[in-house]
Formats: structure tokens, sequence, C-alpha cells
């Protein structure tokens, strides 16, 4: 029984390969968020908090 189970799993590199498809943009995503955070200047800043408030009110 274990053994057709084990015939039907995908192999490693396939694991390997499904991961990477979700840790390599959510690693972009991370970094490029961090660097907004650092780099953007304070007007942009001020934007960013306004329009977050107003998605909020509706």
């Amino acid at each position: 029984m274990i053994q057709k189970v084990m015939e039907y799993s995908p192999s490693g590199s396939i694991w390997l390969c499904a991961f990477l498809t979700w840790a390599i943009p959510y690693a972009v995503h991370r970094v490029n968020r961090k660097l907004h955070e650092i780099a953007d200047p304070p007007w942009k800043k001020e934007e960013q908090d306004e329009s977050k408030g107003s998605r909020l009110d509706g």
C-alpha cells in the first residue's frame, strides 16, 4: 500500500520547485517593502498614509 502511494507522490525536485515558486516572490516582496520603508522620501510616506486612511473609510 505504501509503495503505491510513493509511486504517485512527486519527486524531491518537484517539491523544491513548488516551494521556490512561493519563496522567491515572497522574498522579493519583503525586500521591496523594506526598501520602501527605508528609502521613500517623507512626502511619499505622507501620501501613502493618506491613501490608507481613505481606503479604510469606505
